[in-house]
């Protein structure tokens, strides 16, 4: 059986990811991950390019500041978008997140005409305990 850390990043991660624009307001985004039961989304500019990512923590810094439900996804996302390809490890991956101290990375396909700009999937950290406890 192949090691955990091994494994490898398409075989674990989320496939296609939800994304938001970032004109939606947080309410949208909140009702967004509760209907799909997601703790996350990417923020996408008008092309469609991912420019930022949303966390349920993001979204818990602004609940209860005046008019919350209408700041922008904009205003809360961190645009420090971690990138990393389906073919690396899970130990790699593992190693970024500790590294940087995030939660999550948006996982781009190797090659393709704009598809290095547009996430094919994301991977949590709850995602890489719930394989580690397979």
């Amino acid at each position: 059986m192949m090691k955990l850390e091994n494994r490898l990043l398409r075989d674990i991660m989320t496939r296609g990811v939800v994304t938001v624009s970032v004109t939606a307001k947080v309410k949208e985004i909140v009702s967004l991950l509760s209907k799909q039961g997601l703790s996350g989304v990417a923020v996408t500019g008008n092309d469609g390019v991912a420019v930022g990512v949303i966390s349920d923590m993001d979204i818990l810094k602004v609940i209860g500041i005046e008019n919350w439900e209408n700041i922008t996804a904009e205003s809360i996302m961190t645009s420090n978008i971690q990138k990393i390809k389906p073919m690396c490890t899970l130990g790699e991956a593992a190693k970024m997140m500790r590294e940087k101290s995030i939660h999550r990375l948006l996982v781009f396909s190797e090659s393709g005409v704009g598809a290095s700009q547009r996430p094919i999937g994301i991977l949590s950290a709850s995602d890489i305990v719930r394989e580690a406890g397979r």
